[in-house]
């Protein structure tokens, strides 16, 4: 399977609260922070609620 690394752009200040919520449960605590998960289509539904927060690049 593919992975993908997720990192955080943009503050979730003043984001809502499922938001934030969103990116705590993807391992983001911070911009700048970066984690490294499988893709699924659990992250992948996590990834299209915080498109604007975030950068997602492929690992082969």
């Amino acid at each position: 399977m593919a992975e993908l690394k997720i990192t955080q752009i943009r503050s979730a200040i003043g984001t809502k609260p499922k938001q934030r919520g969103t990116l705590r449960a993807l391992g983001l605590r911070g911009i700048g922070k970066s984690n490294v998960l499988t893709d699924k289509p659990e992250v992948q539904g996590m990834l299209a609620r915080v498109p604007h927060l975030v950068t997602v690049e492929e690992i082969s």
